[in-house]
């Protein structure tokens, strides 16, 4: 995916996990925060960060956060609307006969159900943008959502649906995502019980610019039986 409008800030506070305020030239600037996570690694005083300008004239912040740049790592892409879009890039560009995205299974909605011939597809799609030792990790925050999800996976994994939970990597040269056990551990928990359940976990790391985001073929790990 492609931002129009980029144009560079620089970090200074967030108020609230959905305002930011940052110095765009000389002037400070209120502007949108496009993640409700912590972001406390990142979101750092005197970080480059990258505004996409708002599609609305009217809205009271001109700009949304969608970029920050991490000492040691590069720009890593903060938009929590951007792996979902991605992803929808990527299974428009493969062999399935219906993509759905938004699709209500059971209690929860599903980031994406597929077709292909007789077999039916789930899948859920997992933001990453923290990084430890060059590990990526999810949650950034306890998500009982995310435990959600994989419970349906797993369930509709049980009844012959073919399910998988992908994990975008917002963030260069990182290649693996691991449940965040120290946050939250019920997660990994699920995870682990989503697996068994035969639930595939998809890896997608990405190349990140301050204006785009967009998944690596050469970081990408997708087991070949979920398409088979």
């Amino acid at each position: 995916m492609q931002y129009q409008g980029i144009v560079p800030g620089q970090f200074l506070s967030r108020p609230n996990r959905f305002i930011a305020e940052v110095l765009l030239g000389q002037e400070q600037e209120r502007v949108h925060v496009k993640n409700t996570g912590r972001c406390r690694e990142l979101l750092l005083p005197g970080a480059a960060v990258a505004l996409a300008r708002a599609e609305n004239p009217a809205r009271k912040t001109r700009y949304d956060l969608v970029a920050v740049e991490k000492a040691g790592l590069g720009w890593v892409n903060i938009d929590s609307q951007a792996p979902n879009q991605v992803v929808g890039e990527w299974l428009a560009a493969q062999d399935f006969s219906l993509v759905k995205p938004e699709y209500t299974y059971g209690a929860s909605r599903v980031d994406f159900y597929m077709e292909r011939g007789r077999q039916r597809f789930l899948l859920e799609v997992k933001g990453c943008t923290l990084e430890v030792d060059g590990i990526g990790y999810f949650p950034d925050a306890p998500t009982q959502r995310g435990i959600k999800h994989l419970e349906e996976l797993a369930g509709a994994s049980k009844k012959g649906l073919r399910c998988g939970i992908a994990f975008v990597i917002q963030m260069p040269g990182v290649r693996e995502v691991r449940p965040n056990l120290q946050t939250h551990p019920a997660f990994g928990a699920a995870l682990d019980a989503a697996r068994e359940a035969g639930v595939y976990v998809l890896q997608l790391g990405c190349k990140v610019t301050p204006a785009q985001l967009v998944l690596d073929p050469g970081r990408m790990a997708v087991p070949r039986e979920f398409f088979q």
